[in-house]
């Protein structure tokens, strides 16, 4: 099978087994930790058939394969005896080598992503409500209260999930975070946006003589997300202290009752006015006149990708959906994404190798379904040029976007896909920032760029 056939050639360009420390993979990428850096063989693997490029990046050796084929890759690895990173640890060797931003960044990918479905799924539930009611169909009560049920869920109780998450990456026990999620959203509790718009008042906590508002954090991220990462820090030193006879009910007990009075007093009120700040600045450059913010957003989103560091941005959609029930930051992405896939569809039109175009444009199909990892690292980037005008391309699409304040229903699905998060009366815009993205770049690649090829390779493999 093809893919035993790869994983064995990557190991003889990596060093072998023996040189691994850890393999994870993404939805493309294969990433390997090694203890001998010197031992990567980046020209041998480019040369692999089935790989689309190779690059280092936040510490990590990454291989692109591409969707579905790096899941297979990976598993004749893994069964072969190399080291799978394990996700509910902290894997020291992975982060050493890393910037602090580039830390932060990962961090938040290891406790969003895995929540990251769920998201989608409601997203799709409140893209598909308002295109039925967009056609004028009237829903019984009852699937109405139902599509609730479907689309509220997940951002009522959103503080749960992050919490679970972020107590399993630091080590904690996931199942307390869920109760600390949940108790940040008690019944018990006024709801934060009923507070913030004046039709609920805080509970009032005499303290001392003083009386300190309490309020529920429906919605936010950050305080679930900092109060995991306490919680986790304080049941671990628990365990260390408490003796094991007492362990099982003194260190659960004690890491709810620390977590619940600091998540309510202290994490929780600083939290969250960060987070308004947050969506606010955010709001306030996507609002600048003539699609200015746009335009900066778009061109840069994808430069970010290059760094690793998009899944900070995970974040920020979530806080946008849950405090706006809109996220506009989902349109400029998907504009910038399919910039790139229009140059590197330049790229591949006007490239004479057989191989190199087949590669192209096998690395054109998943930017089109909102993966452009293989385009920029296997085709744009190296070239320069077909980058730089996928980021312009990407930037005429974010300014229109802005312009009609085009903002999707949900999160994580762009390009092609992502039309079902615009079915609430978007779709047409969507489609139109779409096609200035992909025919500016398009256009510029395809008239300003000249192939770099030797009138040999012209014809090589044909």
């Amino acid at each position: 099978m093809k893919e035993q056939e790869v994983a064995k050639e990557i190991l003889e360009h990596i060093g072998g087994q023996e040189n691994i420390t850890s393999v994870e993979h993404c939805a493309t990428r294969l990433r390997f930790i090694l203890k001998d850096a010197s031992k990567f063989d980046g020209k041998g693997i480019e040369n692999i058939d089935g790989v689309k490029g190779q690059f280092f990046a936040s510490g990590q050796y990454q291989v692109i394969l591409g969707t579905g084929f790096v899941n297979k890759v990976y598993n004749v690895l893994t069964s072969e005896g190399a080291n799978q990173k394990k996700a509910d640890t902290e894997d020291k060797s992975a982060y050493k080598n890393l910037s602090p931003f580039q830390k932060f960044s990962r961090t938040l990918g290891d406790v969003f992503i895995p929540i990251i479905p769920v998201l989608v799924a409601t997203g799709l539930f409140m893209g598909l409500r308002s295109l039925l009611t967009n056609l004028g169909v009237t829903l019984d009560p009852s699937y109405l209260a139902l599509s609730k049920v479907l689309t509220d869920t997940a951002f009522a109780f959103l503080p749960a999930l992050v919490a679970y998450s972020t107590m399993k990456r630091f080590g904690g026990s996931p199942v307390l975070g869920i109760v600390i999620g949940l108790m940040l959203v008690a019944t018990q509790l006024p709801n934060a946006n009923a507070v913030a718009g004046g039709t609920a008042k805080p509970l009032l906590l005499n303290l001392f003589g003083l009386n300190v508002p309490i309020i529920g954090y429906q919605g936010s991220v950050l305080p679930a997300l900092v109060l995991g990462i306490i919680a986790a820090k304080i049941e671990k030193w628990l365990h260390k202290v408490i003796p094991d006879v007492f362990d099982l009910i003194v260190t659960p007990f004690l890491t709810l009752l620390s977590s619940v009075a600091l998540g309510l007093l202290v994490v929780g009120p600083v939290m969250h006015e960060i987070e308004i700040l947050i969506v606010d600045g955010v709001k306030f450059l996507m609002a600048l006149p003539f699609g200015i913010g746009g335009f900066f957003i778009g061109s840069l989103q994808q430069v970010v990708v290059i760094t690793g560091l998009h899944h900070t941005f995970k974040a920020l959609e979530v806080e946008l959906l849950a405090t706006t029930k809109a996220n506009p930051f989902n349109a400029l992405a998907s504009g910038a994404i399919v910039a790139q896939a229009g140059a590197a569809l330049a790229v591949a039109i006007k490239t004479h190798n057989t191989k190199k175009k087949s590669l192209y444009f096998s690395s054109v199909i998943p930017a089109f379904l909102g993966i452009t990892e293989p385009v920029i690292f296997g085709v744009n980037l190296p070239l320069l040029k077909p980058f730089v005008f996928g980021c312009i391309g990407g930037g005429c699409a974010g300014m229109f976007s802005s312009i009609v304040h085009l903002a999707a229903t949900g999160m994580s699905i762009t390009a092609i896909p992502g039309v079902l998060l615009y079915l609430n009366g978007q779709i047409v815009n969507y489609i139109i920032s779409s096609l200035i993205g992909l025919t500016v770049a398009f256009l510029l690649t395809f008239f300003l760029y000249k192939p770099e090829e030797l009138p040999e390779e012209k014809n090589k493999g044909e």
